[in-house]
């Protein structure tokens, strides 16, 4: 899952630094409203990026870490029918 998150991620900013290239290389000799709105779309790519990248995904098991507090830890066990080891 990691992996897939990490190429997702950096194909997301790839288009970015495009878009931006492409936006003020290219596009602003034929129409500068269009490398504008180019360089808009760019700049709302990161945060979704970064949230793209930062999403715990099915596999990842962090729910399943024990707190450190054996009474929780216990109750938490009992409410997910888990069975506990002596």
């Amino acid at each position: 899952m990691y992996a897939r998150r990490r190429r997702r991620y950096f194909a997301m900013m790839g288009t970015c630094i495009a878009l931006f290239v492409l936006a003020w290389g290219v596009v602003r000799l034929w129409s500068v409203p269009v490398a504008v709105g180019m360089c808009l779309v760019a700049m709302v790519i990161p945060p979704l990026a970064a949230m793209v990248a930062n999403r715990r995904g099915p596999d990842d098991r962090w729910w399943d870490d024990p707190s450190g507090d054996p009474k929780s830890d216990e109750w938490w066990d009992e409410l997910d029918g888990k069975k506990r080891r002596p």
